[in-house]
């Protein structure tokens, strides 16, 4: 039987205020006798679940050599019911949904599912960005997310190692991160010094002598100030972190779901303000996922729906009403939309060594050292009128050839013979309003929660946005590191949090 029809029925979940929780709104049972029949109902899909492996075992016993089986698994199939269901299986995805099972409590068991359209992460943003992590931002936030991170990934077998399973090596290279700056802003990268150096990061400021001296191979023509990140800066390995973060939740009883969702049941009432403007409450009360290779959709009854949707968060949102009004009401839009960024491997034999940071050019342009044989990798955001089609993820090479090289020969003059070997693109799950990640509950839709819009930093503030998100879900409030300040209400009351480190 769905939960579509358990609930025409008459006996679906209902709601009821106050639950600590989620810091807001929690189900009851209208009966407690359909209730323990939806129990035995899943214990029972649960025994022939079992019993289906082992009919499947047997049968490839009795075909030895062969990968063949008369039974289509259903392993994947999202299940009638969950506590919380996380749309995206990115890195933040899979990092929120560890840190809810990670921080549950006897009292606050929760069944967890992650719901992911791209199995093969072939046009994950995880997985195709240049995997580096910095303390270099200017918002005191940021840069806490940030050295958690750090830490986290110094440390992440203690995090998400698996009994008796392989050690985690994300191939960390704590090679820093270099600023240069320009007359024009030398100011501004001493007022993020010193915000960086309260926040505790290790970071020091570099003359263009002193730069000269550490890094022989720089030009520093036109060059005012630098900033060198002295500890937890540097770049690792992306997939490792993902499918570490994705083996230990699964190891953790999460469940996921390779499927996409494509819309939302929800109940809605109408409230006035102290104004008088007329206002409507939601809550979603299932989620409906459409697997893969079918036409069919399944329901999930649900007390609560994370949106990690990355790039695409805003289509998600809109499943919703999220979007429907004008800018400065209640019902704006989620801004956050796909940018295209295209990354460039070269080789350069007489390049920069082992001592090579990722370095930000005050013309924006980046790179850094992969690996050990004269390989770099590097590239450059667009400006606004020359941001890219999205609708793939071709690459542009003359980008590279017209405005990437020039600014990078420029800077390393050896580079003026660098060879571009290969190039692929990736999506930035860009933030239009303010470049900052999206973290928290909408207030307008109770039991929806965000953690998307971070603009390119996303991939190394995870493991911080989920531990957040989780204790904002167990405890309804940040407890570890407050980020109320990166709240959907900003975009609401159109105030800002503005991040002067964007890269």
């Amino acid at each position: 039987m769905s939960a579509g029809r358990l609930c025409r029925k008459g006996s679906c979940l209902l709601l009821a205020r106050g639950d600590p929780v989620l810091g807001a709104t929690a189900w009851k049972h209208k009966s407690f006798k359909t209730y323990t029949a939806a129990l035995k109902q899943d214990d029972f899909s649960k025994l022939i679940s079992t019993e289906m492996v082992k009919i499947q075992k047997k049968a490839k016993e009795a075909l030895p050599g062969s990968d063949w089986s008369p039974f289509k698994s259903m392993d994947h199939l999202p299940p009638e019911h969950a506590d919380v269901v996380i749309v995206g299986g990115g890195i933040m995805g899979w990092s929120v949904a560890y840190w809810v099972k990670k921080l549950q409590t006897q009292r606050t068991t929760f069944k967890v599912v992650v719901v992911e359209r791209d199995p093969s992460y072939s046009h994950a943003s995880t997985v195709l960005s240049a995997g580096g992590i910095r303390q270099q931002f200017s918002r005191p936030e940021n840069i806490q997310m940030s050295l958690f991170g750090a830490d986290f990934l110094r440390n992440v077998n203690d995090y998400l190692g698996i009994e008796n399973g392989d050690r985690i090596d994300i191939q960390f290279n704590p090679s820093g991160y270099l600023f240069l700056s320009s007359e024009k802003s030398a100011e501004i990268l001493e007022e993020n010094y010193r915000v960086q150096r309260e926040q505790g990061a290790k970071v020091a400021l570099l003359s263009p002598d002193q730069l000269k001296k550490k890094f022989p191979w720089i030009n520093i023509q036109d060059v005012a100030l630098a900033s060198y990140g002295l500890e937890n800066e540097g770049w690792f390995d992306p997939w490792t972190l993902l499918n570490a973060f994705r083996q230990k939740a699964l190891s953790m009883g999460v469940l996921h779901c390779h499927g996409e969702v494509v819309g939302f049941d929800y109940v809605t009432r109408e409230m006035l303000t102290a104004e008088g403007d007329s206002i409507n409450l939601k809550r979603i009360k299932q989620v409906i996922v459409q697997t893969q290779n079918s036409l069919e959709t399944q329901h999930v009854e649900c007390m609560a729906v994370v949106n990690t949707a990355g790039a695409w968060s805003s289509k998600v949102a809109e499943m919703v009403g999220i979007g429907h009004g004008n800018p400065g009401t209640y019902e704006v839009k989620l801004p956050v939309e796909p940018r295209k960024r295209y990354v460039y491997m070269f080789h350069c034999p007489n390049g920069p060594g082992l001592d090579c940071p990722l370095l930000i050019d005050s013309t924006g342009a980046y790179f850094r050292r992969e690996g050990l044989g004269g390989n770099y990798i590097g590239g450059m955001s667009p400006t606004e009128e020359e941001e890219p089609d999205t609708s793939n993820l071709d690459v542009d090479h003359n980008y590279f050839q017209e405005k990437v090289w020039p600014l990078l020969a420029h800077r390393v003059p050896v580079f003026e013979s660098l060879k571009v070997k290969s190039a692929w693109a990736g999506y930035y799950d860009y933030n239009t309003f303010d470049q900052n990640g999206i973290i928290g509950a909408h207030p307008l839709v109770q039991n929806l929660y965000f953690a998307c819009g971070f603009s390119g930093h996303g991939l190394q503030q995870a493991p911080a946005v989920g531990r957040g998100l989780a204790e904002l879900m167990h405890e309804g409030r940040f407890i570890t590191l407050n980020l109320s300040c990166f709240d959907f209400k900003r975009v609401i009351i159109q105030q800002p949090v503005l991040e002067r480190n964007i890269v």
